[in-house]
């Protein structure tokens, strides 16, 4: 825990922003302090009913842009650290409280579609509109963000611009970065600024990425502007296939993806990975699955020459519909969230992930390096029920692998994250940077990779810690996070020495 360096009590916080807000939009209650201090990955000790954690002083739910200038302005004035937050479903520890008496400022009952432009292909909304909320209002008119991560059913626009989000149809729409048009945000200390919405613009570097990814640590997201697509239901077409060999598979995603062909959906799956989808896929076979959307004329065109491509490697098929109904349920909502706390209390099971990036020429052995060395120096290598990795995110240049692990827990709930999630984590992350890729693909540093960001960036995280300087010089927006800090709670803010020359 790190001490509040704020001279207000608790009760002082709590008046204050009760005065400024109403009591009505002011929450104390115990249990809900509790939840409002972890996200939904520091979840076993959860389910447990532990919290070792400072529990935040209030969670406040402002429902203008006003009234969050009004937070942040007190909360920098008085040096009271805040958790922006909207729809809860970070995954590593971005909502985490680290300072005592910290406000969790909850963007969710901003939740108005403001404006939807189908001639100009804008949707603007309030950052607390849920994800499925907007897709089901923009497919009623024929539209779609083409934003289809699979938090989708809980998930809010809000956190989803600030964590720098991805889909599962990115590979044809790219990522919430290649959607937003223009937003608006308040700074800490309640500055209010927006970026307009404009196609395209030369006027400097893009301030849009200021916001976009930083997570909460420099802004509160509070508008958006999305672009949105025209949506073809009736068009979309799937593939399946078994591949011998890991890195066929990867060639194979490579060849479909540098010739310019854009599947919404382009996969490879290890033979572990693909069994906890599909139960009697074969022992030692590789998965690549495939969807192909848009008009007609390209999707003909897009499967056939994937089809052409397909018959030049190994493969198996696997039928295209049983593809489409393991797609359509692959998304999680409330309740199986609910389902999985349950089965992790019952069975002292629990099931992890770490995603990062990496080029196509090492794409490979980033995969056998991770996996051969979680298997003969991770120490609780034996309590591991799962061990593989997919890639579910192709580029021109690379692609990325999303490493999942799955492990009995044989210690105390307490122990847990140290004894098995932060040892893995540790491995899959310090191999990506070896091999020249990046830490983190899409779930974002939250405050369980901030002791990397520094050797993520190198001498550019000078760039990074001028914008936290220049904006959030108190550290009272999110700290911890993107930002590591030291025990007193100040952010970290010097890049690392320079390598020698070789």
């Amino acid at each position: 825990m790190i001490r509040s360096r704020s001279t207000l009590r608790r009760e002082d916080i709590v008046r204050d922003v009760t005065d400024l807000l109403g009591p009505d939009r002011v929450d104390t209650d115990e249990q809900r302090l509790r939840e409002g201090s972890v996200d939904r990955f520091r979840k076993y000790t959860a389910v447990h009913g532990i919290y070792d954690g400072p529990l935040p002083s209030a969670i406040v739910y402002p429902s203008s842009t006003d009234e969050v200038a009004a937070v942040l302005e007190y909360a920098q004035r008085e040096r009271v650290a805040v958790v922006p937050r909207t729809g809860g479903t970070s995954t590593e520890g971005g909502l985490e409280v680290l300072v005592e008496d910290t406000l969790v400022v909850d963007g969710s009952r901003m939740d108005q579609i403001l404006r939807i432009d189908p001639e100009n292909m804008m949707v603007t909304v309030q950052c607390g509109v849920p994800l499925q909320v907007l897709e089901d209002t923009l497919r009623e008119r024929g539209l779609t963000t083409g934003h289809s991560p699979q938090s989708k059913p809980v998930a809010q626009m809000g956190g989803l611009v600030s964590t720098r989000s991805i889909g599962q149809l990115s590979t044809l729409y790219g990522g919430i970065e290649d959607m937003v048009v223009g937003l608006e945000a308040v700074l800490a200390g309640g500055r209010v600024v927006r970026v307009k919405n404009v196609p395209r613009r030369a006027a400097g570097p893009d301030i849009r990425h200021v916001v976009i990814g930083n997570e909460g640590s420099l802004a509160y997201v509070t508008e958006v502007t999305v672009k949105v697509f025209r949506w073809y239901p009736e068009n979309t077409r799937y593939l399946g296939l078994t591949m011998p060999t890991f890195d066929a598979g990867v060639r194979l995603l490579r060849e479909v993806v540098t010739a310019g062909f854009r599947p919404s959906v382009a996969r490879l799956y290890s033979p572990q990975d693909a069994r906890q989808h599909f139960p009697d896929h074969p022992q030692d076979e590789n998965l690549v699955v495939m969807a192909v959307e848009g008009p007609q004329p390209i999707v003909d065109a897009t499967m056939t020459a994937i089809e052409e491509m397909v018959a030049r490697v190994e493969h198996v098929r696997v039928p295209g519909e049983r593809i489409r109904s393991w797609f359509e349920g692959l998304n999680w909502g409330p309740a199986k969230i609910e389902a999985e706390k349950q089965e992790m209390v019952r069975t002292r099971h629990l099931a992890y992930t770490t995603e990062v990036s990496v080029d196509w020429s090492r794409t490979t052995e980033l995969y056998e390096a991770v996996m051969d060395r979680i298997r003969t120096s991770f120490p609780r290598a034996a309590d591991l029920t799962l061990l593989g990795a997919h890639s579910s995110h192709s580029y021109q240049t690379g692609t990325n692998l999303y490493v999942v692990y799955d492990y009995d827990i044989a210690c105390e709930p307490r122990q847990e994250i140290d004894e098995y999630h932060r040892p893995l984590n540790a491995i899959i992350v310090e191999e990506a940077l070896r091999v020249g890729g990046s830490m983190v693909h899409h779930h974002g540093v939250g405050k369980y990779r901030t002791p990397w960001i520094r050797d993520e960036h190198g001498s550019a995280y000078h760039v990074l810690a001028g914008l936290k300087r220049a904006f959030d010089p108190e550290n009272v927006m999110n700290p911890g996070a993107v930002f590591p800090v030291d025990a007193e709670g100040s952010a970290l803010l010097e890049a690392p020495a320079p390598s020698p020359a070789p």
